[in-house]
């Protein structure tokens, strides 16, 4: 009795549905990817030409100039460390008081974020960003 050896067929990966397999996986992974998209300052802004008349005594002049000082009124010149604090006690004595913040076209951004920011954290909700008049 002879004895034949058998052939053992090549091991292979079978590469028919590999594309269907990225395929699958690019959209698996395309579905449940979220791309952040909050990017800016977060603030509501009213509709366009809405205007109203504002007493005075309602509005608190915040000035930012090319140095980076922090002037009230134009009269105070608050460091940002107190500032919030400052508006704390104006917001308490006048409820419906708008802060208007001004800044220099050659002051920094991060100076101007600084200032906003800490406006938010005194409590302000009625915030106003006007371009300086020259």
């Amino acid at each position: 009795m002879a004895m034949t050896r058998r052939e053992k067929p090549n091991p292979e990966i079978p590469t028919g549905t590999m594309a269907d397999m990225v395929f699958l996986l690019l959209v698996f992974f395309l579905v449940t990817t979220t791309m952040n998209q909050d990017k800016g300052i977060g603030m509501q802004l009213p509709p366009a030409g809405e205007s109203k008349k504002i007493q005075k005594k309602n509005i608190c002049n915040i000035w930012i100039n090319v140095a980076g000082e922090i002037l009230i009124n134009l009269e105070d010149n608050v460091p940002l460390a107190q500032l919030r604090a400052n508006l704390q006690q104006r917001l308490k004595a006048n409820d419906k008081l708008i802060i208007s913040l001004k800044a220099d076209e050659e002051t920094s951004y991060d100076k101007v974020i600084s200032v906003l920011d800490k406006i938010k954290l005194a409590g302000a909700t009625r915030i106003s960003l006007a371009s300086p008049e020259h």
